[in-house]
């Protein structure tokens, strides 16, 4: 996954954001993303199966507990991003307006 950074701003339109609002909006978009994300991949596995992703602490033996149980995890994680992206672009001059 892409880093979500001024370079994510710059591709939805909001590069002239003043900087605080950027730290903010960048914290809330790797927030908003994460439960997108989280949401979608639980979608369909049995609550054991749950669980014992939530026990998982380090980020590559999680990588590799998502390709072994839930191999369309990269294409959730892309169709999400791209999503929220649209949305964002959609409500940028609201969002520069805030």
């Amino acid at each position: 996954m892409k880093p979500i950074d001024e370079a994510f701003l710059a591709e939805v339109g909001l590069a002239a954001m003043p900087e605080q609002k950027k730290r903010d909006f960048l914290a809330f978009v790797q927030e908003e993303l994460e439960v997108r994300i989280g949401e979608r991949i639980a979608k369909g596995l049995p609550e054991v199966k749950l669980n014992e992703f939530d026990m998982i602490t380090d980020r590559e033996e999680a990588t590799k507990w998502l390709e072994a149980n839930r191999p369309d995890y990269r294409e959730i994680v892309e169709r999400t991003i791209r999503e929220l992206k649209e949305e964002i672009r959609a409500n940028s001059s609201k969002l520069m307006n805030m």
